[in-house]
């Protein structure tokens, strides 16, 4: 009788769960994974070097670029070390529109993971859903920035420009009646601060609709119930953060425990898991979605009643008015100088963390007095969690690897940056 032996297998980088650039080379006895080994640099572009070669606000959008399903919240981290490193004291409206935008961005990066990772196994309809708000969000992004993926919103010291008094709105068409047009504008006559508030009166619907399809779904509770389960400690050890920490049932939140901008004013709750299965982290997800969506109606509020600059005043680091600009001559060589050369940044070194939707994304940034980085090195949330691929998926199914990826919410561009 012939010898049996493992074989191991190629896992990607075409697989529709490994996003196209990740390659996982798995050793199997027959559908069982014995050994999990990732293999990044299919993709790597050399950012943090990069980086190194271009002004301090030329960077903001390399950014964007990293984790593209949460592009604001990777330019946060990024402004916020460099505001550090200046000194400089960010307008309080450009605090609650960074944290609007920042729990938008939540939600638009929840969305993706559940529809696809829904979709990698098997449930089709999930993904029409989620992409279907997600439209929405990404109409914000294109309202407020002129782009719907990479915004350059977040600048060193504030925000680009205030938030728009209006929608870009639907046009009769050969696709579109009057009468569809007017439906779909109904919500889009108004600023975009009401087309918010109306998507977050929805979407609190959605949200039951999405727990209809999927959390007591039989066959999804069968691909996902005490699969990759990591107990608390180890997370913690591994270096997990984010819903990958929390589903494991530590409450451990950068918005909570070590706020920044002003997420100490905003109400809202931690969910935590308690087996850490692919299941729990699916369900702190889609409780997280629902808080993001209170905190989005609390910064509606506050925006609302409270005008007021988005920008530093300080004309070294922010540029100033352009109508000031054209009337007054030292205006205008602070323009130029911004323009031609960028800021100076004062020596030092700085780490500036945020609550990522993936977990923890921290920017480490030194400075030697330059207008050019000395070196940047990011801390990607997404690494910890694929180095721990091996240990989640041994023991498991062939299948149940699909799931596993899924769950670690996976984005190649900031992990192999």
């Amino acid at each position: 009788m012939a010898e049996i032996k493992n074989y191991s297998i190629n896992f990607g980088p075409q697989h529709p769960a490994a996003h196209g650039v990740l390659r996982l080379v798995l050793e199997l006895d027959g559908e069982v994974v014995v050994h999990a080994d990732p293999h990044i640099g299919l993709l790597h572009r050399g950012t943090e070097k990069l980086i190194e070669t271009r002004t301090w606000l030329q960077s903001v959008p390399y950014m964007d670029r990293l984790d593209y399903v949460s592009m604001m919240c990777n330019e946060h981290a990024y402004c916020l070390a460099v505001e550090r490193l200046l000194g400089v004291e960010v307008p309080l409206r450009a605090q609650y529109i960074r944290v609007f935008m920042d729990e938008v961005t939540r939600i638009l990066n929840h969305l993706l993971n559940i529809g696809t990772h829904a979709l990698d196994i098997g449930a089709m309809t999930m993904v029409l859903y989620t992409f279907r708000e997600r439209e929405d969000l990404l109409d914000v992004y294109e309202a407020v920035s002129g782009a719907r993926l990479h915004a350059a919103y977040y600048r060193p010291g504030g925000v680009y420009r205030d938030l728009p008094e209006s929608m870009p709105r639907y046009t009769e068409n050969k696709f579109k009646n009057a009468e569809t047009v007017k439906r779909l504008n109904t919500a889009r006559e108004g600023s975009l601060l009401d087309f918010v508030e109306d998507f977050c009166d929805r979407f609190e619907g959605y949200l039951d609709d999405y727990h209809t399809l999927l959390t007591d779904n039989r066959i999804w509770k069968q691909r996902t119930v005490d699969v990759a389960v990591v107990p608390p400690e180890r997370a913690l050890q591994l270096g997990f953060s984010g819903p990958m920490l929390r589903g494991s049932g530590i409450e451990w939140d950068l918005r909570k425990k070590q706020p920044y901008e002003v997420y100490d004013r905003m109400e809202f709750d931690v969910p935590v898991g308690t087996n850490g299965d692919c299941y729990d982290r699916y369900l702190v997800r889609m409780e997280e979605m629902r808080q993001a969506n209170r905190i989005v109606r609390q910064c509606i509020a506050w925006l609302r009643a409270n005008p007021g600059p988005v920008i530093s005043d300080n004309h070294k680091v922010a540029p100033p008015p352009r109508a000031s600009m054209k009337s007054n001559m030292e205006e205008l060589i602070h323009h130029f100088k911004l323009s031609s050369e960028g800021m100076h940044v004062p020596a030092g070194e700085v780490y500036a963390g945020i609550e990522h939707p993936k977990g923890e994304f921290g920017v480490w940034a030194v400075s030697d007095g330059a207008n050019k980085p000395y070196r940047l090195k990011l801390r990607s949330p997404g690494f910890p969690h694929l180095a721990a691929t091996h240990e989640m998926a041994q023991g498991h199914m062939l299948a149940d690897v699909t799931a596993i990826i899924g769950t670690i919410d996976l984005v190649l561009g900031d992990t192999d940056r």
